[in-house]
C-alpha cells in the first residue's frame, strides 16, 4: 500500500473519532449548548465521511489510477468508518466519569 493510501486510512482514523473527542462543531466552532447531542455527532460523521472520500478521490485521481465504484464500495466505506469512531464512541458514551 502506497503512502496516500495509509495517509487516508490514518485521516479516516481521525475524522471518524473527531466528532466524540470534543463539544465543538467540527472541532473549531463553539457551540451554545454545553453537550453535543447525538444528532449532530451523527451529522458531523457524516459530513467527515465526504471529506475524507473526497480527499481519497483526489488522491486516487492525482496518481492517476482512478477507478469507477458503485454503491457496494461506498457501503462498505461508510461502515468501516463507523468502526473506526468507536474508539471516540466509546470514550464519550461509555466511560464513566465522576
Amino acid at each position: 500500500m502506497s503512502a496516500a493510501g495509509w495517509f487516508i486510512v490514518l485521516l479516516a482514523l481521525v475524522g471518524a473519532n473527531l466528532p466524540f473527542l470534543n463539544q465543538r462543531l467540527f472541532a473549531a466552532v463553539p457551540l451554545k449548548v454545553a453537550k453535543k447531542s447525538a444528532w449532530i455527532r451523527i451529522a458531523e460523521l457524516i459530513v467527515l465521511y465526504f471529506i475524507v472520500g473526497a480527499l481519497g478521490f483526489l488522491l486516487e485521481a492525482r496518481a492517476g489510477n482512478r477507478f469507477e465504484q458503485g454503491w457496494q464500495f461506498y457501503a462498505i466505506t461508510f461502515a468501516l468508518f463507523v468502526v473506526f469512531a468507536f474508539p471516540g464512541f466509546a470514550f464519550q458514551y461509555l466511560v464513566k466519569r465522576r
